[in-house]
């Protein structure tokens, strides 16, 4: 058991090489496009004239109404998928990566940082109400809490989903070029599948989840580009460090344990156990370096 778990544990210099290398190729340039989306949807916005509040729920409303009323079929689905955008639910998937590509990781918490500082800053500003503040509760489905303050645009967890999937896609990026549409494709359909959820359970409009998901990609260049000139997060994943980095875990657990007290999703149980998983190992490696 002991050599099949070293064996595993051996340092994949390897694919942390590959992940430093595929964020090398990311510049400021990649900015272009999600600049000119959002350039897109703020044109239709204006000849829409939707730029108060009403006017913006209003020119959305039949897609909002259609998606909400297909998607909320499945609420236990929906539910499960909406956690997935706390980053308190989603980082866990990928602890294990902390030993394996500590590289991921460090870029990573510097965009999730970004994406947070976007989130409480863009909220602020536009503080457009809630589709329940907005719309009557009897014509759309909530599930879930009811969420009807002026936070809606953008939507928080689609920034900090497509933060978290934009780093994937980039840092495991494959080679052949044959692979790469493929590759783009699988993971940002799992990133529209989170974010979509969010309309389904009725707590953003449509164009919240779409802008929050181009705010996303934005943070990760940007955080991967401040991340290669000054790494703040190096001791996180340093051997050394890793009785911190094993507090925060434990601190992360009794948040999810809280969570599966109050809401007992069985997304929350699969995050727990790839967090307890991650904790073993760690533990284990810093065990072994020290005696």
């Amino acid at each position: 058991m002991r050599k099949r778990l070293d064996f595993l544990l051996l340092n994949n210099q390897k694919l942390d090489t590959c992940v430093a290398n595929n964020f090398k190729n990311l510049k400021l340039s990649f900015l272009f496009l999600p600049f000119l989306l959002l350039l897109v949807i703020a044109l239709y916005l204006f000849f829409k004239d939707a730029f108060s509040f009403e006017s913006y729920a209003n020119v959305q409303k039949e897609l909002f109404l259609y998606l909400n009323l297909l998607l909320s079929k499945f609420p236990n689905l929906q539910l499960n998928i909406t956690e997935l955008g706390d980053v308190v639910i989603f980082l866990p998937f990928l602890t294990v990566l902390i030993v394996y590509t500590p590289k991921f990781w460090e870029s990573l918490l510097t965009s999730l940082v970004v994406s947070s500082i976007f989130t409480n800053l863009l909220k602020r500003i536009f503080a457009v109400p809630r589709p329940a503040a907005i719309f009557d509760h009897d014509s759309f489905v909530i599930l879930g809490d009811t969420l009807s303050g002026n936070t809606s645009l953008p939507s928080g967890h689609s920034i900090a989903t497509f933060t978290i999937i934009t780093a994937i896609y980039f840092a495991f990026m494959p080679q052949k070029k044959t692979l790469k549409a493929g590759w783009f494709f699988f993971v940002f359909l799992i990133g529209l599948i989170i974010v979509s959820s969010r309309v389904g359970v009725g707590a953003h409009y449509p164009l919240d989840v779409l802008i929050g998901g181009i705010i996303g990609y934005i943070s990760t260049i940007i955080g991967v580009v401040i991340s290669k000139k000054y790494n703040f997060w190096a001791w996180l994943t340093h051997k050394k460090y890793y009785p911190i980095t094993l507090c925060l875990f434990s601190i992360c657990a009794f948040a999810l344990i809280n969570k599966i007290l109050e809401t007992n999703l069985i997304v929350f149980y699969f995050s727990l156990v790839s967090l307890l998983f991650t904790t073993f190992i760690i533990t284990y490696i810093y065990v072994k370096k020290k005696y």
